[in-house]
């Protein structure tokens, strides 16, 4: 090799050798992630809970609790949209420009720490005292999970809806000039400023017309149609001035043919919907009517599935996550069909029954409750599969709409024998029913309402008697007889309870129904209603403002008889008395006692444990009679649409 070859060689040796004993570097990255948590900058955990006190106050400002929020009148706001149509360029590169990076300086960027804001700290503390966490003020763990659960969107702190009464009515009055005022709570989310509409207009102090704005012109069909529905919620509100609900004994409701989900059958999102409205119908009166023809218009709840802006609402959905859906007072309901709704009784995913009754407490009327086990909590509970309202939601409810009232045509105790597994007979139990014309319900007297799912057809029920109008039950109770009777115009039947049905021949031979008189001669041909008393094995039999007694050993009526109610049965306080025309006669296993039933109000007897405690007392006296409303709980009528459902 030549003395010019060694000597490239030696120099190409020197400089692979220098460039070695440089220290190493990296190349600049092509990218970074999106939330540049690879940058690895100092400052990164600052930044995070810079963050999360933003995220906090902007969750405090929306749901109220910084200041409350003029939640029903955000439903008006006139949704924006664009004055133009914007034209595609026919190049679309000519939009292109190159972005500029951002600013790494914290201090530069973010505002002064929320922790020594004392607005933010006693709203933070409100919220952690109502959701049962430590009041610290400070956003620890526990806080920030309870802020990042799935939830209502409807604020827990309102501005009342009829204190709004003058808000829309001025928004319903105004001129162009002024359109934006509705929008004053549009940026309710927003940290730096929630106050304020920041306007180029307003900051200038000039006019601006709808169009400028990305408003309808005044005089659209959209202006026009949001005016007709602010006067109607209006007009709504100023007939229930006393009680902010519904001031009409039928509500019509309907799912939207535009809002359907993509995520469920179309019966199955309606019969749900059916069944959480049919809950509430449970305990207040008020019946829903599910209206598929009537004018859009003269329906009273719209619902509705959509996703981010839906339906024409002012309000924008947040995908899956966060908020499930909203609604309004005396208005409509929204759900959010990016949520994975499922019928009930499904474990993975968010029930649709439970959040559909939460939204229509709403609509009712109804805020949020942080009350344990309450339905309308703002926070959606997944480990509680189970939908019923409690006693806190039952009596918030019936403040604003009161107790269902009604009459019934007879009430009794049933006793029935459980049989083992064995095929023995075990121990007697009893259940409560309250008969009303075709319909029935079952009375819990432990937790003091009726069954879950009640009322029942009397035919799906009780087989082989009359299927409506029941006039009277009596259970005679012996140590050698046990007869179950219904009683209904000059005719009664008697029931097999191991069978479940009334007898066409008794094991005596006697044929049913058998008239009233050939059973029980003496007796009154038809009857108002009766009762066994188990002290002395009469029936009193009841027709008008008279009783008749007829003893069940004998089998005759006892001497004496028939009386005048009022000498039977005297009244403990004077001129508190039913006198006649009973509706039912009444002895309960539960209270020890028998009760007079009559149009909606019940007297009490006086019984043998309050001889004792007072033996001046009269034998069978009638304590002063009061409502059956405050004796029994929530027996109420449904709509007839309603009433053939399964029991959920």
């Amino acid at each position: 090799m030549s003395e010019m070859g060694f000597q490239g060689l030696y120099q190409l040796g020197l400089l692979v050798g220098s460039l070695l004993l440089l220290p190493s570097v990296h190349g600049e990255r092509p990218y970074h992630r999106r939330d540049h948590s690879d940058s690895q900058q100092a400052g990164s955990g600052q930044r995070s809970s810079t963050l999360m006190q933003k995220f906090a106050q902007r969750y405090l400002r929306k749901y109220g609790w910084i200041e409350p929020v003029k939640w029903d009148s955000l439903r008006y706001q006139i949704p924006s949209m664009p004055a133009t149509e914007e034209k595609t360029p026919a190049d679309i590169t000519v939009l292109l420009t190159e972005g500029q990076s951002e600013a790494t300086d914290l201090e530069a960027t973010d505002p002064p720490d929320l922790i020594l804001n004392p607005n933010f700290v006693n709203a933070l503390k409100r919220f952690q005292e109502a959701n049962g966490l430590p009041v610290t003020g400070t956003l620890d763990e526990a806080t920030q999970k309870t802020m990042n659960s799935s939830r209502c969107g409807v604020p827990d702190h309102k501005v009342p809806a009829a204190s709004e009464e003058h808000y829309i009515l001025k928004s319903n009055n105004s001129n162009n000039s002024n359109i934006s005022e509705p929008y004053e709570h549009a940026n309710i989310i927003n940290v730096e400023n929630t106050t304020q509409v920041n306007t180029s207009a307003q900051q200038n102090g000039t006019n601006s017309s709808a169009s400028d704005m990305g408003l309808p012109p005044e005089g659209s069909f959209l202006n026009r149609l949001l005016a007709q529905v602010r006067k109607k919620r209006s007009d709504s509100i100023r007939s229930a001035a006393q009680r902010v609900g519904f001031s009409k004994p039928t509500v019509k409701w309907r799912l939207l043919g535009e809002g359907y989900s993509v995520q469920l059958p179309l019966n199955e999102q309606r019969n749900i919907l059916k069944l959480a409205f049919r809950i509430w119908s449970e305990v207040v009166p008020l019946d829903f009517e599910e209206d598929l023809r009537s004018p859009a218009h003269t329906i009273d709840i719209k619902l509705g599935f959509g996703t981010r802006r839906h339906l024409g609402c002012a309000q924008v959905f947040d995908g899956m996550g966060q908020e499930f859906a909203h609604a309004w007072q005396l208005g409509d309901i929204h759900f959010d069909d990016d949520e994975h709704f499922v019928p009930p009784n499904i474990e993975h995913g968010i029930s649709l029954l439970k959040v559909a009754v939460h939204e229509i407490g709403h609509v009712l009327g109804l805020s949020h409750m942080n009350q344990m086990g309450s339905v309308m909590q703002p926070n959606y509970i997944p480990a509680n599969s189970e939908v019923e309202l409690t006693r806190v939601d039952r009596n918030a409810i019936q403040k604003i709409y009161g107790k269902c009232e009604g009459r019934f045509n007879t009430v009794f105790d049933w006793v029935w024998r459980e049989k083992k597994a064995n095929g023995e007979l075990g121990n007697y139990h009893f259940n409560t029913y309250f008969f009303r014309n075709s319909w029935y319900w079952m009375y819990e007297n432990r937790s003091n309402r009726t069954r879950y799912g009640d009322p029942i057809q009397l035919s799906a029920g009780w087989h082989g008697i009359p299927q409506s109008n029941i006039d009277a039950f009596i259970h005679i109770w012996t140590w050698d007889k046990d007869y179950t009777l219904f009683f209904k115009g000059t005719q009664y039947w008697r029931y097999d309870s191991v069978n479940d049905m009334a007898y066409v021949e008794d094991p005596q031979g006697y044929r049913y129904p058998r008239p009233i008189t050939e059973g029980f001669p003496g007796v009154f041909s038809t009857i108002d209603t009766a009762y066994y008393d188990r002290r002395n094995h009469n029936i009193y039999f009841f027709r008008e403002s008279n009783v008749t007694a007829f003893n069940v050993e004998t089998n005759q009526v006892v001497p004496g008889y028939p009386k005048l109610i009022t000498d039977e049965f005297p009244a403990v306080m004077s001129n508190n008395h039913p006198s006649g025309n009973l509706d039912a006669a009444y002895f309960s296993f539960t209270h020890e006692s028998v009760f007079f039933i009559k149009d909606t109000n019940v007297w009490r007897m006086v019984s043998d444990n309050d001889l004792k405690e007072n033996s001046t007392l009269p034998y069978n006296g009638l304590f002063p009679g009061r409502p059956i409303s405050e004796q029994w709980y929530d027996i109420c009528d449904v709509h007839p649409s309603m009433l053939s459902m399964s029991k959920r």
